[in-house]
């Protein structure tokens, strides 16, 4: 885009388009999928190509979990490197896509169940530029981010997202990004580049059940689903930007499972595409 002035027209009203768009939960892993270019990085590039090219991007990201909810509202986000211990390639990394303060503010109008505040200050975090940055390299497209409300449950999250619906009518691709079993303490760097504990397993195994049976509800209940359910979810924010892909699903729609693969024994880069 030349100036600001184009973003604001380009986003200003966006057209209802003649399809819905999919929506997407990725498991997104190690920052280092953000430079690296191996099965996964190269699985969100295959996606990208497979779908229509979106009229911007909103991301529910495992890495901004706030006290309310609310969305950036800038007209350029900043990068956020919210990571320690990584090669210097990763901090030197920039992914200068434009934002949008009018989406943000019909996303906001959007939602009915809770007052969504327009933010100014977040921008992305690794959870959204690690991953659209190989999707959407040329960053060209607007990116937007939602926050997860960390003093609400999974099926207040489920039913948000419902609300958000008319956005993929616009060909807006709303994009979840954690992973659905996500255990850092328990990680083992033998098993870093492939290989799940029998629990991690197990459950992800589950979860994948529920998800192409379209059961949701045991899925906004996963306390509910047993020990191996605690031990892949022992904090939620990993697990809950699949809340927004699920609560966005309609009845009818196809469901994609893909990157399903177990890494460091505790962690599984299992994604979802529904549409």
């Amino acid at each position: 885009m030349s100036n600001l002035s184009d973003l604001k027209t380009l986003t200003a009203s966006l057209p209802e388009q003649g399809y819905t768009m999919p929506v997407l939960f990725i498991g997104h892993g190690s920052p280092m999928n953000g430079i690296e270019d191996n099965e996964f990085s190269r699985k969100w590039v295959d996606i990208a190509k497979d779908i229509p090219q979106p009229s911007a991007v909103l991301v529910v990201s495992a890495h901004w979990f706030t006290r309310g909810t609310f969305v950036t509202a800038m007209d350029f986000p900043p990068t956020i490197h919210d990571f320690g211990g990584f090669p210097q390639a990763l901090f030197d990394v920039e992914y200068p896509a434009p934002g949008s303060p009018d989406l943000a503010a019909e996303t906001a109008a959007l939602v009915k169940g809770t007052e969504v505040h327009l933010d100014h200050e977040w921008g992305l975090d690794h959870g959204a530029w690690t991953v659209v940055k190989h999707m959407y390299p040329q960053a060209q497209i607007p990116v937007l981010q939602l926050s997860i409300d960390y003093t609400r449950d999974a099926r207040f999250h489920y039913e948000l997202a419902a609300e958000l619906f008319k956005l993929r009518k616009k060909g807006v691709l709303i994009l979840g990004s954690g992973n659905m079993v996500h255990n850092l303490r328990m990680m083992s760097w033998e098993m870093i580049h492939g290989g799940g504990y029998d629990w991690a397993l197990e459950i992800n195994e589950k979860f994948k059940e529920l998800i192409l049976n379209n059961e949701h509800r045991p899925l906004m209940n996963y306390q509910s689903l047993g020990k191996e359910a605690m031990l892949a979810i022992p904090t939620p924010e990993h697990y809950l930007p699949l809340m927004y892909t699920l609560g966005l699903k309609q009845d009818d729609e196809p469901v994609l499972l893909f990157n399903d693969k177990a890494v460091g024994g505790s962690l599984t880069m299992t994604s979802v595409r529904v549409g």
